[in-house]
């Protein structure tokens, strides 16, 4: 049996309990009646969804398969294209949390770290 890398065993367990937060916190706000604010719909409702590829890539990370570089570099992209469309929803005066732009801000970093890490061991 091939020993797991460190960085392979901190990034699934990472990108497991952060996808399980995801989809709690977001499945609050959709469908719990939760007052979140002023969220921004399109964000939400991709956090959620991507919250469980966030699982599935810790998932794979954790089992060293071959696809879960390709899911956690989408993963990443995904995200930077999404807080891209948040940014200029934010440009264009569109109402929003302060807190989504920490939120994002740290998606992006984890996403990207994440895919750094699994691009390197594969």
């Amino acid at each position: 049996m091939t020993d797991k890398p460190l960085l392979i065993t901190i990034a699934a367990v990472v990108a497991v309990i952060f996808g399980t937060l995801t989809v709690t916190s977001g499945g609050r706000a959709l469908f719990g009646g939760v007052d979140m604010g002023a969220v921004v719909p399109f964000v939400l409702r991709f956090n959620f969804a991507v919250g469980f590829a966030y699982v599935l890539a810790g998932i794979g990370l954790w089992r060293m398969t071959r696809w879960a570089w390709v899911l956690s570099v989408v993963i990443a992209v995904a995200t930077a294209v999404v807080f891209a469309a948040f940014l200029w929803h934010v440009w264009h005066g569109g109402a929003y949390e302060a807190r989504t732009m920490g939120a994002m801000s740290l998606r992006l970093v984890v996403w990207i770290v994440i895919a750094a890490v699994a691009i390197k061991r594969r």
